[in-house]
C-alpha cells in the first residue's frame, strides 16, 4: 500500500498509515492489542473506533476518536488509510462497501461475507475503487504454509493422496448467547451463516483450502456438506464438509464444537510416503516421511503489517479474491438443509448453567474416521436411531434385509467411498435379531475395511480391496494407483434373497471380471438367522485373470481376500474352530466352521452404536461356515483388528478364465448371546449340515 507523505515542511516526512477499527468488543479486543502493539513499535497510528457500545473508559489513547457508527467516523473525515472491521458477520459486506466507497483499504475479519452475492459485490467495488482488502484468517500468514508446498514439491512425502482439516473444540451455552446473531443461520431475514466451518474453525476451512491449492471460485468443483448441530441453535456445530477441487484433490473438513475436552486443530497433507501435519493456531508442522518424524515451528507474518506494505493485491497473503474458494465452501453452507439435530442419546452434557457444554459422545473416533476416510458422518452412519433406518420398499430407498420383521442388514452401494480403499458395494450394519451390530466400516485402523462382503487385493496386478498394495519386488505395502472399483450393474431382490450382477473395473475403466453375487437370509429359531453368500468371478478380459492376495505375492500369513467380515470393537472375544481355539491357532487352518464370540461394541468406550443398534455391549456369536467348494484356510485378526475371511489365494494366486469361473459359497449364523460348541453343532445340525 502506498503510504502518504506531508509536504508542508522543507524536510517532509512520511506521516504513518492511519487506522480505523470498527468493533472493539469481542474479537476487536484482539486487535485493540496488535493496534497497541503496533503503534509503540511506530508503524501506525490508530485514528479512530466506532462501535454502538464504546470501550471502557482509559482503554484508548485520548487522541483517538470514537463513534458511533463507521457512518460517522467516515462523516467525520477525513478517510483512515485502512479501515479495520470486526463486528458481526451479516455487517461485514455493508461496512466494507462503505470503506471502500471512502476510498479506505479493509481489513475484513472472518468470515468476509455472509454470501457469494455480497462477495460478488464487494470484490467488484474493491476492483472499481482500487482499493486493497485483506481477510483475517491469520493462518494465512504463516511461513509454515510454503515451507510445506516446498515439501509438497520435493516429493519429501511422495504423492499427495488428500487433504484433512481436523477440529475438536467446545463451547458452552454462553457462547451461543454471547449476542443476538451467535448460532444464527439467519437475523430478520439477513444471512448470518454463523457455525463451526464458518466460523468458529473457519481456518480449518480455510488452511486446508490454501495447501490444497484452491484459492478462487473457480478452484472448487463440487463441495458436499453433511451439518450438525449438538445445542439448541440454528447454525451447525458438528459438521463434515468435503471439497473437490478442479484439479481432483479433495479436502475433508470434520469439524466440533462438542468435544469433551478442546484440542489444537490441524490441517494433514497425506502422501504416498508420508504426511505433513500443522497444528495451525500454533505454526509447528509435524513432518512424517519414511525417515522418520520430526517437528518445526514457523514464524508468521501479521496480516495488518502485511496490508500496510503491500503495493498490490499480489502482495497480500489473504487477499478477498484469494478467498473464493472458501466463500464457495460458505455459501453451500449457506444453501444447504438446516442442521440435523443430534439425538440425544448421542449426547452428554458437562457443567451446569452456561458453562455447560455439549459432548457428542464417540466424536474424537467420528472426526478422526471421517478424515481419514474422505467420509460423511452419514456415510459413516453416525447419529442414526433404530426408528430412522429406512427400510427397504422402493428402487430409491437403500435395500436392506429383514428376518421376522427386524431389519437384520442393509446394502450400501459404496459409490460414495474413496477411490483409494476401492469402492464397492457391501452390507453394514448387519444386526443380531436383537439388534446387536456385528460390522463395521472405514474403521481408524483401515478405513477401506467395509463391512461383509468380497475384496481382493490383487486381481493381475488391481488392487480390490483398498489401501496399500503388497508388492514381491518391494517386500512391503506401497501406495500405487492401482485401485480398481465393483459397481453394481443389475439387482433383483425378492422374499428372502438378493442376486447382484456386478463389475470389477480397473483404473483405466475397463472390466476385469464378471461377478453374480447372491445374498440369501433366514431365521434359525427365535434368536438366530442366517446369512448366506454365493459368489462367482469369471473373466471379463476373454483371456485368464490371477486372483492373488499379499500371501501369494509374499507376504507371509498374508493370505487375505475373497470373503471378508470387518467386526466392530469386541471386548472379551473368543475365537475358535472344532479343533483349535485362538486367533493364533485359527489362523491359516482349515476347518468346516470358526466362531467368534464376545461383547459387541460398534464404536470408542464412549460411542452409542454408529449405525444406530440398540444392542451396544450385548453378547453375540457368529458362526462361519466354509465353502464346499475348495478347503480355503481362515484368515483371522483379532489384536490389530478384528476380522474373518476365507482366504481365496492363501499362498499362490487362483485362475478364473471365460467359461471356468471361481465359485465360493459361506454362510454365517448370526446369534445373540454366547453359543458353546454343543449349541453350534446343534445348529449346524438342525440346517441339516454335518458339524
Amino acid at each position: 500500500m502506498t503510504q502518504p507523505s506531508t509536504s508542508n515542511t522543507l524536510e517532509a516526512q512520511p506521516r504513518l498509515p492511519r487506522i480505523a477499527l470498527v468493533g472493539v468488543h469481542g474479537f476487536g479486543e484482539r486487535h485493540l492489542e496488535n493496534l497497541d502493539r503496533l503503534t509503540a513499535a511506530g508503524v501506525l497510528e490508530l485514528v479512530a473506533v466506532a462501535d454502538p457500545q464504546p470501550p471502557a473508559e482509559g482503554t484508548l489513547a485520548t487522541n483517538v476518536a470514537v463513534y458511533a457508527s463507521l457512518d460517522e467516523l467516515l462523516a467525520a473525515g477525513p478517510t483512515p488509510d485502512v479501515v479495520i472491521i470486526s463486528t458481526p458477520i451479516q455487517t461485514h459486506a455493508p461496512l466494507a462497501l462503505a470503506a471502500i466507497e471512502a476510498g479506505a483499504n479493509v481489513y475484513l475479519e472472518k468470515p468476509p461475507v455472509a454470501s457469494m452475492a455480497q462477495y460478488q459485490e464487494v470484490m467488484a467495488a474493491a476492483a472499481n475503487a482500487g482499493c486493497l482488502v485483506q481477510v483475517g484468517f491469520q493462518s494465512l500468514g504463516s511461513d509454515a504454509l510454503p515451507a510445506m508446498d516446498e515439501l509438497v514439491a520435493s516429493g519429501a512425502i511422495g504423492e499427495v493422496r488428500g487433504i484433512s482439516a481436523t477440529g475438536m473444540w467446545l463451547r458452552n451455552k454462553a457462547y451461543f448467547k454471547r449476542s443476538r446473531w451467535a448460532g444464527k443461520r439467519s437475523l430478520n431475514g439477513t444471512d448470518v451463516v454463523d457455525g463451526v466451518a464458518t466460523n468458529a474453525l473457519a481456518h480449518a476451512v480455510a488452511t486446508g483450502l490454501r495447501l490444497a491449492g484452491a484459492r478462487t471460485v473457480d478452484h472448487v468443483h463440487s463441495v458436499d456438506t453433511d451439518l450438525y448441530r449438538a445445542n439448541d441453535t440454528e447454525s451447525d456445530d458438528t459438521s463434515v464438509v468435503r471439497v473437490r477441487t478442479e484439479n481432483g484433490m479433495v479436502l475433508t473438513c470434520a469439524l466440533t464444537l462438542s468435544a469433551l475436552v478442546q484440542s489444537a486443530p490441524t490441517v494433514t497433507v497425506h502422501g504416498t510416503l508420508g504426511q505433513l501435519t500443522l497444528y495451525y493456531t500454533e505454526d509447528r508442522v509435524e513432518i512424517t516421511t519414511p525417515q522418520g518424524i520430526r517437528e518445526e515451528t514457523f514464524g508468521r507474518t501479521d496480516l495488518l503489517e502485511n496490508l500496510l506494505a503491500a503495493r498490490s493485491e499480489a502482495d497480500l497473503l489473504s487477499p478477498l479474491s484469494g478467498s473464493g474458494a472458501y466463500v464457495t465452501v460458505l455459501e453451500a453452507i449457506r444453501t444447504a438443509d438446516a442442521p440435523r439435530a443430534i439425538p440425544s442419546a448421542f449426547i452428554v452434557w458437562e457443567g451446569v448453567g452456561d458453562d455447560a457444554h455439549a459432548v457428542v459422545k464417540g466424536i474424537g473416533s467420528l472426526i478422526r474416521r471421517a478424515a481419514l476416510g474422505q467420509a460423511t458422518f452419514a456415510e459413516l452412519g453416525a447419529f442414526a436411531e433404530p426408528g430412522a433406518l429406512i427400510e427397504p420398499g422402493t428402487s430409491s430407498e437403500t435395500p436392506g434385509f429383514t428376518v421376522n420383521g427386524t431389519l437384520v442388514a442393509t446394502v450400501q452401494d459404496g459409490t460414495h467411498i474413496r477411490p483409494t480403499s476401492s469402492p464397492r458395494p457391501y452390507l453394514h450394519p448387519v444386526r443380531t435379531l436383537g439388534g446387536t451390530v456385528v460390522t463395521d466400516h472405514v474403521p481408524e485402523d483401515h478405513v477401506w475395511h467395509l463391512g461383509a462382503g468380497v475384496a481382493l487385493q490383487d486381481v493381475d496386478g488391481i488392487n480390490f480391496w483398498g489401501g496399500r498394495t503388497y508388492t514381491r519386488d518391494a517386500g512391503m505395502y506401497v501406495w500405487r494407483k492401482d485401485h480398481g472399483r465393483i459397481v453394481t450393474e443389475s439387482a433383483e431382490q425378492g422374499d428372502g434373497y438378493r442376486q447382484e450382477q456386478l463389475s470389477w473395473i480397473g483404473p483405466d475403466q475397463s472390466p476385469v471380471l464378471r461377478e453374480q453375487r447372491v445374498w440369501r437370509w433366514a431365521a434359525v429359531g427365535s434368536s438366530t438367522w442366517q446369512l448366506t453368500l454365493d459368489f462367482t468371478l469369471e473373466s471379463a478380459t476373454g483371456r485368464p485373470v490371477l486372483l492373488g492376495s499379499p500371501g501369494s505375492n509374499g507376504r507371509p500369513q498374508g493370505g487375505y481376500g475373497g470373503f471378508f467380515w470387518r467386526l466392530p470393537k469386541v471386548a472379551d472375544a473368543t475365537i475358535w474352530t472344532p479343533e483349535m481355539r485362538g486367533e493364533d491357532a485359527v489362523h491359516g487352518s482349515i476347518a468346516p466352521w470358526l466362531a467368534w464370540s464376545g461383547t459387541f461394541d460398534a464404536g470408542p468406550d464412549d460411542a452409542p452404536s454408529l449405525a444406530g443398534g440398540t444392542g451396544l455391549g450385548h453378547p453375540a456369536t457368529l458362526v462361519f461356515l466354509a465353502s464346499p467348494q475348495a478347503p480355503d484356510p481362515w484368515f483371522v485378526r483379532h489384536e490389530g483388528y478384528p476380522g474373518v475371511g476365507l482366504s481365496l489365494a492363501w499362498d499362490s494366486p487362483v485362475a478364473t478364465e471365460p467359461g471356468y469361473p471361481v465359485h465360493r459359497s459361506v454362510r454365517v449364523l448370526i446369534a445373540d448371546g454366547f453359543l458353546a460348541t454343543q449349541d453350534i453343532e446343534q445348529l449346524i445340525t438342525t440346517l441339516g449340515e454335518p458339524a
